[in-house]
């Protein structure tokens, strides 16, 4: 087992501890007969936003994440809790445009995109539900998840890159061919501020 997968596992089989931040995610990691769908509900609820160290140990510690550390812990959730469900990382480059932006996250994100868009790296995960692998993305809050339909992701049509061993060095390598971080950085701290 790896390093950061045993670091994780330890982690989400802690008994739950007060923490100095929401609520919410202060019942993180869901309790051990947490269904599914709880557990998908439980990260969904922990508030977007980058913590300083940018990790799932950062995110339980700040009570927030982005799609890189909320999906990374999910993962690490169902393949221990629920390894049927075969949980996989993926990461979509898309095209972000101003427009797109105000209908999916405001007016706020809207603004942090120039006139021509800026392009995205975006984590979410797929897994065998019901016999059938369908995605499944906690970046944000949104609709109750019924716990089989494939949700929506919080992103445009792009392409696909599922991950590897490494899902963090994946991804970085994905936001060096593809994102520009002078427009990528502001963006994603107005997601945080939406």
């Amino acid at each position: 087992m790896s390093g950061l997968r045993a670091a994780i596992v330890a982690m989400v089989s802690r008994r739950p501890r007060r923490r100095g931040h929401d609520a919410a995610v202060a019942a993180l990691p869901p309790a051990p007969d947490a269904s599914l769908r709880e557990i998908v509900e439980a990260v969904r609820a922990i508030p977007y936003g980058r913590p300083s160290e940018r990790s799932v140990a950062g995110m339980l510690r700040e009570g927030r994440g982005t799609c890189s550390s909320k999906h990374l812990y999910l993962h690490a959730l169902l393949a221990e809790r629920f390894p049927e469900t075969e949980p996989r990382i993926v990461h979509r480059v898309y095209r972000v445009e101003r427009d797109a932006a105000a209908a999916r996250f405001g007016p706020a994100a809207a603004q942090a995109v120039p006139g021509g868009g800026i392009v995205d790296v975006h984590r979410y995960l797929t897994a065998v539900v019901g016999g059938r692998r369908i995605p499944i993305d906690a970046t944000f809050p949104g609709a109750p998840w019924d716990g089989r339909s494939a949700m929506p992701l919080a992103c445009g049509a792009g392409t696909d890159h599922p991950a590897g061993a490494d899902p963090d060095a994946d991804k970085r390598r994905l936001e060096a061919e593809h994102c520009d971080p002078a427009v990528r950085e502001p963006f994603i701290a107005a997601l945080a501020r939406a």
